[in-house]
């Protein structure tokens, strides 16, 4: 980590060297989340546009000298990132509009981006000595913790709340992991992670406690604008949970704002269901962070205990961003405009920046002028369940030509 200043805590601002504090700030407890503050100085001198040109390692770790690891010797052999960024054509077309592009990070090896994070986790995790990790999730952390854990032989205790969707269950069950079914909320899977943490000694994976999760989930913005050739969105629509992600983005552009890569940072638009927005809450009132009980089908961000929601509510506020809370009805709905017309197929969570982007496009918040980019977390097979409810049906057909004909004919089906 040569390329590390220091550690800076969220609330008092105290600074501590890498090897002092693994989680969170000692003055602060749980609540005081830390910041990698990097050495951008040192960096340029290692890490160019040139160089990065000529770089044939097209995954995350093309971004290593901003990334806090000592090296790659210890990371999974997965390839996690370089996701596709689709210019949705037919979408703007439909929409009206001039520039819309899709990322989608479903297309990760456990089919979220939170094998970004999961990533950087499974290597910490080594070079501190340690074989055995945890976290809590509503299931994509989980999973993806899980899967790139098993690519490496690490062992793997998981907290997830009981109605957690069980294609993630599966998932975790396949990759090998112990799994807890917490009887409560993500928020109460949350506590008794960090608790076992305290008695075992296991590494901690969970955001918003560890702070290299942030790190890793910024990569997704170092690829956005070098698929753009850093000419930079005005706008990114991002889902929010805990608000890591969206820290996360606004962290990368950040570091390359630092290393003049780009001249601006793009406003961070921060969407949660109607049934569960603390933070939108947050960013659009007085930016106080208050807790809820979450009640919406997008699993991924029913969170009502944002733990990074202080940090998010920071990095919305100075991208200029705002807050949009949608319906899940309106959330259903995304999935199938985007499954139908771009063949991107999005869980609830996944789709819920687009469905935020839909909703500010129909109340003016964004012109169909504007650049946007929006990020597609998550892929619809982590919950058949939700799309199941608007993928329509099946027609029930005998195996000859006379009944198909019929059925054509009968439903009005263009041939």
């Amino acid at each position: 980590m040569k390329n590390i200043k220091h550690l800076k805590c969220l609330l008092c601002g105290k600074k501590y060297r890498t090897d002092d504090v693994r989680y969170t700030c000692p003055d602060c407890g749980n609540n005081g989340i830390l910041e990698v503050v990097y050495d951008y100085d040192k960096i340029k001198t290692e890490f160019s546009k040139d160089l990065l040109s000529k770089n044939i390692n097209f995954s995350m770790w093309r971004y290593l000298p901003l990334l806090p690891l000592d090296g790659l010797e210890k990371a999974s052999p997965l390839q996690v990132g370089w996701t596709p960024l689709y210019e949705a054509k037919r979408l703007r077309g439909k929409l009206g509009v001039n520039s819309l592009w899709i990322k989608d990070d479903g297309r990760n090896p456990t089919a979220s981006l939170k094998d970004r994070a999961s990533s950087i986790a499974v290597v910490k995790a080594q070079e501190l000595g340690e074989n055995i990790i945890t976290c809590a999730s509503t299931g994509n952390a989980a999973s993806s913790l899980a899967g790139i854990s098993a690519s490496l032989g690490l062992k793997n205790f998981i907290f997830i709340p009981e109605r957690a969707p069980q294609a993630k269950v599966a998932q975790l069950l396949v990759f090998g992991a112990t799994v807890f079914a917490v009887k409560g909320s993500y928020d109460d899977a949350f506590a008794l992670s960090i608790k076992a943490t305290e008695v075992f000694g296991w590494y901690n994976r969970n955001t918003a406690f560890n702070p290299y999760m942030v790190e890793g989930k910024k990569t997704v913005a170092l690829e956005i604008a070098e698929q753009l050739n850093f000419d930079i969105p005005d706008y990114v629509f991002v889902s929010v949970g805990d608000g890591c992600i969206i820290s996360g983005i606004a962290k990368g552009f950040y570091d390359l704002l630092s290393l003049n890569f780009i001249d601006r940072v793009p406003r961070l638009i921060a969407v949660q269901a109607m049934g569960c927005k603390p933070i939108v809450d947050a960013v659009n009132g007085d930016g106080i962070v208050r807790f809820v009980k979450p009640n919406t089908i997008a699993d991924s961000i029913a969170v009502g205990i944002p733990r990074n929601g202080t940090m998010a509510v920071r990095d919305i506020r100075n991208s200029n961003g705002f807050g949009v809370a949608v319906e899940d009805s309106e959330i259903l709905d995304a999935i199938k405009l985007l499954g139908s017309t771009e063949g991107i197929f999005a869980e609830p969570a996944g789709a819920t920046g687009f469905a935020g982007y839909l909703k500010s496009l129909r109340e003016g918040l964004v012109s169909p002028r504007d650049k946007v980019v929006i990020l597609v977390t998550g892929n619809g097979l982590k919950d058949i369940e939700s799309a199941m409810k608007i993928g329509g049906k099946t027609i029930p057909v005998e195996p000859n030509m006379d009944s198909l004909q019929e059925i054509i004919l009968k439903e009005g089906i263009e041939s």
